[in-house]
């Protein structure tokens, strides 16, 4: 990161339209803080360029007044939602307009057969709504889980099953768009061409006569050739032959401009059926050739994925690979096809898979037998072959270099020549490691290679063998960019691809829409040749627990902070922007970073560890928050919970004794002596309390028992916050009623009275408490289970997560340790008799129970007590965490937003959840009473064995 990308840029000129737009919404309305400017200057791709300030828009008229503004003054505007951005076509050279905090609305439409929807929400989201219609969006990449509804419009993305027929242009009902003028067009609105015509007469001028024009027998030909493939490479000006009025055309140039032409605000897709019977096949040929021959005989038999895997893809994916193939098999010059066959019914697939054998049987080139299978687990197996292959080499890259994952199409008939080809071209620039792989039913093939861009010799590599690999797909009639965008990656070619007539045609589409050139500037139509070669960011090492980032952006759906401060992937970017820094002497701007993210970055955090959930490397960024506290910890903090730590029973005795007096005090009164108390001693330090809040638990007691079953230790938590549900003294006595009523014996010795997961300390980088508290835990849990004889079983599943942390940390690998709904489930519920049931559970899974992965355990138990148990959509980590709710509740707050609105949505009848302050900050988000599932359980059991 070189200093002058972080340092503000401003011109006079565009001083002066941060102040229009500050005038015109208000004075916080945009950032110019250093750390809100560099978390938004990386995206996946290999460039770096921080904007000069950072909008985070709230409407669409929000969105029409910076645009105007900026054309008005010539200030660069770029829209950021979420994703990938593999071309870089998210990097802003002036104001970078966010619009994922606040465009997250949506509504399903005619039962699931339409779906409108804002920008701000992923792709991931939307499908989670719509499986309950049997239903989904039809564009299907494999960034689903980041890419935002804006990036799905903005890139035409497609997928492994969606091809040319369910992408985003051919699956788009209507939208609302917003000109650079501030013209607003709904395309569903019949008067929408009136409205055009009156508002833009010089857009629908230059629309109609390119429709005329292009419509001609001198370009419609080419035109049609060129997106008969995959094709994002500029804009869509096949739009231009297949829409007859200017509303419409301008609809279908909106999808894959990259944010280039104007903004949409909202979008409505028609969907596609979610298919009921998969079969999947593995085919193993000799050569790549081979592979690529028997394509057409597999599409024409009807298989929907066709998935190419080359001989370095195979290998790279090492183990997982042997354990999907023949055993002893020996990759050599080898490529694998993975297909698959759809249907709504099982005669449905018996026919597809029938189609697929017969089609195997006229392959020639095969090494092994085929395989076909709707077997799920094997199935699942097998796609571990292509879904884990960007994993396993992002894992294992030369540190310090860059994956850079490209893709192109050509006719399916010139593939295997294009892939032959590539290979040469990588042996040829000596990109050592480089993959081929992807969608050959469409022609579609990514390859990845990497670079480090340590300096002219790296950069001159990587243009030659650009320009090399441009002249074989375009003599082979292909595109550039079939499915990631054309970005800044590939604008420099987009002439050379279309010729001078198509693409002077796209420059009217631009000049047209965006007269003064404000919207993304560089992405798509450039006249810089270079523009590909510049703004590269660096790759050198920062921080291990952070080196393997990528900068994808998968993590940041499930972070609890993205719509307060920061996503662990702009953690991990200002880490590397403070290095950078501090590397080239700028370390005034590195204190004013260290100072911003204390709260942005450091407080707010809920070491959740749902990050690494979706981390396709697998980084937990909370061991970087956790390491950051330890770092800057208060040594006269960490002394005074170490002393908590060998006094912990005597502490939590006062901590519940507290809650039960502040339980019984006004409110608001005692919130203001603390909002002195936080101005004062700091309010990561402070807690602030609320009304939902419970008094404190009872003490925990030794209850020991001869020959238990299992050795039970009851979470400290419960002794802070009590609970008032109707079965008793909260979970730890729920648990013991149902182990009772199994007949199962339960010990909880003696020292109970100390003990704590140590979580408290480990998320606050407290060391010197923690490995108190780590010795004394994993002591008496080695002592009473007799060494792992006997399991151990804890009734909050965060602190069973806390409890296997400190095992493993201690070196203890040999002790069964068991969440209590994992062990009820398995144990207990098999004996239970029929119980009364709820209409309607609400269930909140946490952070720790995926991680566990005990959710499973936890929607059968509420199963047990409700006819229907139901994820509400918008679920994520509540990011109470412990005390984060406490110290940062507008952490909680935002990050349980989306699922309060849900829950609203749901009625239900009971609200359960398997963590005491998880449960707490559900309560206070939504209004509704959250319990412990088992706390409910035991309840219902006790009504009928009383009844």
């Amino acid at each position: 990161m070189s200093v002058t990308t972080s340092r503000s840029l401003l011109s006079e000129g565009n001083t002066a339209a941060l102040a229009a737009l500050r005038s015109a919404l208000g004075s916080d309305a945009v950032s110019t803080r250093e750390l809100d400017r560099m978390a938004l200057a990386v995206d996946a791709s290999h460039y770096l360029h921080a904007p000069d300030a950072v909008m985070r828009a709230k409407s669409p008229s929000d969105v029409g007044v910076a645009m105007r503004i900026a054309a008005e003054l010539g200030w660069p505007l770029t829209f950021r939602g979420g994703g990938t951005s593999l071309s870089g076509q998210a990097l802003s050279e002036g104001l970078t307009v966010d619009v994922r905090r606040h465009f997250r609305a949506m509504e399903v439409l005619d039962n699931g057969k339409r779906v409108r929807v804002q920008p701000g929400l992923t792709i991931g989201q939307v499908n989670a709504t719509l499986a309950r219609y049997g239903s989904k969006l039809g564009p299907d990449p494999a960034s689903s889980i980041a890419c935002t509804i804006g990036g799905l419009i903005a890139n035409n993305s497609s997928g492994m099953t969606c091809g040319i027929t369910a992408n985003t242009y051919r699956t788009i009902d209507s939208m609302t768009i917003v000109l650079p003028s501030g013209t607003v067009i709904d395309t569903a609105d019949v008067n929408a061409d009136e409205v055009l015509r009156a508002t833009e007469p010089n857009l629908v001028e230059v629309i109609e006569r390119l429709r005329d024009t292009l419509r001609g027998d001198k370009y419609r030909a080419d035109i049609e050739r060129r997106y008969a493939i995959k094709n994002t490479m500029g804009y869509g000006i096949n739009s231009f032959l297949d829409f007859d009025t200017p509303a419409k055309i301008l609809e279908h140039l909106m999808i894959g401009s990259e944010g280039t032409l104007g903004f949409v605000s909202e979008a409505v897709f028609n969907t596609v059926t979610v298919p009921k019977r998969t079969a999947t096949g593995l085919l193993m040929f000799d050569s790549l050739d081979a592979a690529t021959e028997a394509l057409p005989e597999l599409v024409y038999s009807g298989a929907d994925v066709v998935e190419l895997i080359d001989a370095a893809s195979i290998r790279a994916m090492g183990h997982d690979a042997a354990s999907v193939l023949p055993k002893g098999f020996r990759v050599d010059q080898h490529a694998s096809l993975l297909v698959e066959y759809q249907a709504m019914d099982d005669e449905g697939i018996a026919e597809r898979i029938a189609a697929g054998e017969a089609a195997f049987e006229q392959l020639g080139g095969l090494s092994t037998a085929p395989e076909m299978t709707n077997e799920a687990s094997r199935r699942a197996q097998m796609w571990v072959m292509r879904n884990g292959l960007y994993t396993k080499i992002m894992r294992n890259r030369p540190k310090g270099t860059m994956a850079l994952l490209e893709d192109i199409a050509v006719p399916m008939e010139q593939l295997g020549g294009v892939c032959t080809e590539l290979q040469d071209l990588f042996i040829k620039h000596d990109y050592d490691g480089a993959v081929i792989f992807g969608h050959a039913k469409n022609g579609n093939i990514h390859f990845l290679v990497t670079e480090d861009f340590a300096g002219p010799a790296s950069l001159n590599r990587y243009d030659a063998f650009t320009e090399d690999m441009v002249e074989l797909v375009l003599r082979e009639q292909g595109t550039l960019k079939a499915e990631h965008g054309t970005g800044r990656i590939m604008s420099p070619f987009v002439r050379r691809q279309y010729g001078d007539d198509l693409y002077q045609a796209m420059v009217d589409i631009k000049d047209a829409c965006d007269p003064k050139r404000i919207l993304n500037p560089g992405t798509i139509i450039t006249d810089d040749p270079q523009l590909h070669l510049k703004h590269i960011k660096p790759t050198e090492e920062v921080r291990e627990i952070i080196d393997d980032c990528v900068e994808c952006g998968y993590c940041e759906p499930v972070c609890p902070s993205q719509h307060l401060t920061t996503t662990p992937r702009q953690r991990i970017v200002i880490q590397r922007a403070i290095a950078a820094c501090e590397a080239t002497g700028a370390y005034e701007l590195a204190q004013r970073l260290k100072e911003q993210e204390v709260y942005d970055v450091v407080q707010t955090c809920a070491v959740d560890g749902m990050c690494l959930t979706a981390c396709p490397v697998k980084i937990n960024t909370a061991d970087l928050i956790r390491t950051k506290r330890r770092e800057t910890q208060k040594k006269t903090l960490d002394k005074g919970w170490k002393v908590a730590a060998e006094h912990w029973g005597a502490v939590l005795g006062a901590a519940s004794k507290g809650m039960n007096i502040t339980h019984a005090l006004p409110t608001p009164p005692l919130r203001g002596a603390l909002g002195l108390a936080r101005k004062i001693a700091g309010e990561d330090i402070v807690p602030t309390l609320t009304p939902e809040l419970p008094g404190g638990g009872k003490l925990r007691k030794p209850m020991p028992a001869a020959n238990p079953a299992a050795i039970f230790l009851p979470a400290c938590v419960g002794t802070m916050f009590g609970s008032e549900h109707a079965c008793g003294q909260g979970v730890g006595n729920a648990v013991r009623q149902l182990a009772n009523f199994a007949g199962i014996t339960l010990s909880t010795p003696d020292g109970v009275q100390e003990l704590c997961c140590g979580t408290p300390w480990k998320s606050k980088g407290l060391a010197a408490g923690y490995e108190v508290m780590k010795t004394k835990l994993t002591a008496w849990i080695v002592e009473h289970t007799r060494g792992g004889q006997l399991p151990l079983v804890c009734d909050n599943v965060s602190c069973t997560e806390g409890i296997i942390v400190a095992l493993k940390n201690a070196g203890i690998e040999n002790i069964d340790v068991m969440d209590a709904t994992e062990w009820v489930a398995k144990y207990v519920a098999p004996m239970l008799p029929p119980l009364p049931k709820a209409r309607r559970a609400a269930v909140h899974p946490t952070c720790s129970s995926t991680h566990l992965g005990v959710n499973d355990a936890l929607m059968m138990l509420a199963g047990l007590v409700a006819d229907e148990a139901i994820i509400p959509d918008g679920w994520r980590c509540c990011a109470f965490a412990g005390d984060r709710g406490l110290l940062h509740e507008e952490l909680t707050a935002t990050s349980t937003r989306d699922e309060a609105r849900s829950v609203k949505r749901l009625h239900a009848d009971l609200h359960l959840s398997c963590n005491r302050t998880c449960e707490l900050g559900l309560t206070r988000a939504t209004g509704q009473t959250y319990t412990h599932v088992l706390e409910e359980l035991a309840a219902r059991v006790a009504n009928v064995v009383t009844a």
